[in-house]
């Protein structure tokens, strides 16, 4: 199948939109445990979000770009939703991506 390259990247806004609908329903899973099953959270795509404004010449802020994907400010995401880690889900944090500690 061939697709030109705007209908390629309309599908894939599509799926990117559909990910950050579904986690925004997710509110139960934790970034912690997104981050030690698949290597991501909501902060990444919120960074990604963020480089590739940057990389076009937008100015996107870190919060502006967390915004987007969590649906509201940040601090009252964590406020509502963030639960503190446990020693086990730290203890995986650590052995899965000892760099960001």
């Amino acid at each position: 199948m061939s697709i030109d390259k705007t209908t390629q990247t309309e599908i894939e806004a599509a799926a990117f939109r559909k990910l950050v609908e579904h986690l925004r329903t997710r509110k139960d899973v934790q970034n912690i445990d997104l981050m030690n099953l698949g290597g991501f959270c909501r902060n990444c795509l919120a960074n990604w979000m963020q480089e590739a404004a940057v990389a076009k010449g937008l100015a996107l802020t870190k919060d502006e770009a967390r915004e987007q994907v969590y649906g509201m400010p940040y601090k009252d995401w964590q406020a509502q939703n963030q639960k503190p880690a446990t020693p086990e889900q730290m203890a995986a944090l650590a052995k899965s991506h000892p760099h960001n500690h």
